[in-house]
Parts: C-alpha cells; sequence; structure tokens
C-alpha cells in the first residue's frame, strides 16, 4: 500500500511494476547479447614500438610512432660497408575475432511443416488473452441508496 503512494507521482500501478520490471531486464539482456556478438567477432591489431628494452609507443588500429632514433638504410656502397644494430623494433600483436558463426537453417519436410500449420491454426483460438484492466462492471450504473444500512446495523470503521 505505501509503494502506491510513492508510485503515483510516476503515474504507476503496483500490478503493472513487475510487467515493467520483465521488460527492462530483456532490454538489457538483449544489448548485452548485441555487443557480446560484436566483441567476439571483431578483430583488432595492437602495434608496440620499443626502443631497446623500453617500450615508447602503442596503438591500437594503425601503427605505433617512432621515437626518431631508427638507423636510416642508407645506399650499400660495396667498397665500404659498415652495418649497424638497430635499437628499436616494432611489434605487432593480431587479435582475430571469431570468423565462423554457426547459423542454423531449419530444414523441415513437407509433413513437418503440414502438421505445425495445422496444430498452430486449430489451436491458435483455444488460448485468449484477457485486457488489461478488465471493469466488469463499467456499463451498469451503481445501486440507489435507500438507507445506510452501516447506520442502522450500528457498524463503524474506526
Amino acid at each position: 500500500m505505501h509503494f502506491n503512494i510513492l508510485l503515483k507521482p510516476f503515474n504507476l500501478d503496483l500490478l503493472l511494476l513487475p510487467e515493467l520490471m520483465k521488460a527492462f531486464i530483456k532490454n538489457i539482456a538483449s544489448v548485452f547479447l548485441a555487443f557480446l556478438v560484436l566483441f567476439s567477432t571483431m578483430s583488432f591489431s595492437i602495434s608496440e614500438h620499443y626502443c631497446g628494452d623500453v617500450m615508447v609507443a602503442r596503438s591500437l588500429f594503425s601503427k605505433a610512432e617512432s621515437c626518431g632514433m631508427d638507423i636510416q638504410k642508407e645506399s650499400q656502397n660495396e667498397v665500404c660497408s659498415v652495418l649497424k644494430k638497430n635499437c628499436c623494433k616494432d611489434v605487432m600483436i593480431q587479435i582475430e575475432g571469431q570468423n565462423d558463426l554457426k547459423i542454423n537453417n531449419l530444414s523441415l519436410s513437407f509433413e513437418q511443416q503440414l502438421f505445425i500449420t495445422s496444430f498452430v491454426y486449430t489451436y491458435i483460438n483455444l488460448i485468449e488473452g484477457l485486457d488489461k484492466k478488465a471493469i466488469p462492471f463499467n456499463d451498469y450504473s451503481p445501486p440507489l441508496i435507500v438507507k445506510e444500512i452501516h447506520i442502522l446495523d450500528e457498524v463503524y470503521i474506526i
């Protein structure tokens, strides 16, 4: 009874609250499952640039920026060639998503299709839904009060 007082400003009835909660939970679950499918099928790459043993830059979806200490490849001369070891290295991490989603195609024979359609057609009218707020006395007026019976019987609400 106290909940009805709290819900009056929102024009909500206590009887409709479980239906609203059920619809809300259903919407939250469907959004969660959609994001789960999206993120499980998405693939991406992480690029990291190391200068020595220290990571200098990291990038998602693109190549990481260089520290500027990369050795430029010079034209190799046959007479004089000096090779230096590069202290920088680039690491690419590829995270592959799930590529094969299983989509079930329901294949039914003609007899199975005929059975399902006849079953649904036969029993669809047996289950009838009720209106949300059916008021059976809406078309009838209340009886006229001739005597105040509770005063005659001396019954008072305290």
